[in-house]
């Protein structure tokens, strides 16, 4: 069964769409924020940017998140640098749902959130690390700024027309 990452840089909506395509696929759901170090929660929580060692070992931990649901799951996480959706793929059979939100749109979401550690001033290094995944085959884009149901939908569909190509 192929796992599904749903990334993106903060605010564009990874952890709502996930759980629902998760709930709508009968897979279970990773929360990639989980799994980050505690030095790099306080970072974050401290306005600092994770660099990419920082970010090298939390990636191996979710591959064997991955490696763990032989079944299929869905994981979070932002996956923002091509190098890291490649350590992803590392976990065997893949697909990413790349949820594209613009930066002022980003920036409001992660303002109006409470209780979370990622601080909004964090917003612009996530565009500055972001490489867009353009030309990767299994990638799907969608735009953020649609309903999560407009975002499940179009997600199954691509799904379904990778499988029938297979």
């Amino acid at each position: 069964m192929t796992s599904i990452v749903v990334m993106g840089v903060a605010g564009c909506g990874k952890s709502t769409f996930g759980q629902a395509l998760a709930a709508q696929l009968n897979l279970p759901w990773i929360e990639g924020d989980d799994f980050h170090s505690s030095a790099s929660r306080s970072k974050m929580q401290a306005g600092i940017p994770l660099d990419d060692a920082d970010r090298a070992g939390w990636l191996q931990t979710l591959v064997q998140q991955i490696h763990h649901h032989p079944q299929g799951c869905v994981i979070g996480c932002s996956a923002l640098k091509r190098s890291y959706r490649d350590t992803l793929r590392q976990a065997g059979d893949l697909r990413f749902a790349y949820l594209r939100l613009t930066r002022e749109e980003s920036q409001r979401r992660v303002s109006s959130r409470e209780g979370h550690f990622f601080s909004d001033t964090l917003v612009e290094s996530q565009f500055a690390t972001l490489e867009e995944p353009q030309s990767e085959s299994d990638v799907i884009t969608l735009d953020a700024a649609q309903v999560t149901t407009l975002l499940i939908q179009h997600t199954l569909t691509q799904l379904r027309g990778s499988a029938n190509q297979a």
